[in-house]
């Protein structure tokens, strides 16, 4: 397969992604944030394992690479934990703050670019829909991640 294939593209977009949350959390191991993003660290493993492999050619891997729907509530449940501690949200905000939610604020930003190569892969390929659906949360999080670490550390949110 080429290396600018669809398939490879996204399986580089969600290793980045994996990659750029490890940074988020190395400095602060054993935290609350650092448990929900190593458990998130493990979705994205399973998820380019069955990128990897959508025809489940290795069998005895494919239940370890499946994303099950309570994936995605776990992501929705640690989003509204989160929200219900913020400030409404009135305008934009910038991408800015503390270290770790500037952090955030990337791997917001690598985590939409995996789903639009997803997406972009579904678009020749079979893809689980509850690959979509996890990422598309999951990128909400990272944005109320970045917000509510912002506002634990006593800093101002930059609004545009």
């Amino acid at each position: 397969m080429a290396k600018d294939h669809p398939r490879v593209a996204a399986c580089g977009d969600v290793d980045e992604l994996n990659a750029t949350l490890g940074e988020v959390h190395a400095p602060a191991p054993g935290t609350d944030l650092a448990r929900l993003l190593l458990g998130v660290q493990r979705d994205l493993f399973a998820i380019g394992a069955w990128l990897a492999d959508p025809d489940g050619e290795r069998a005895s891997k494919r239940a370890k690479a499946a994303v099950p729907a309570a994936r995605v509530r776990r992501l929705e449940r640690a989003i509204d934990a989160r929200e219900a501690k913020l400030p409404p949200l009135r305008a934009f905000v910038l991408p800015a703050g503390t270290p770790v939610a500037a952090s955030l604020h990337r791997a917001r930003a690598v985590c939409r670019r995996a789903e639009r190569s997803i997406v972009r892969l579904s678009h020749e390929a079979e893809v689980d829909p509850r690959i979509q659906a996890y990422l598309n949360r999951l990128s909400d999080l990272l944005f109320v991640l970045a917000r509510y670490e912002n506002l634990r550390a006593g800093r101002d949110e930059e609004r545009w």
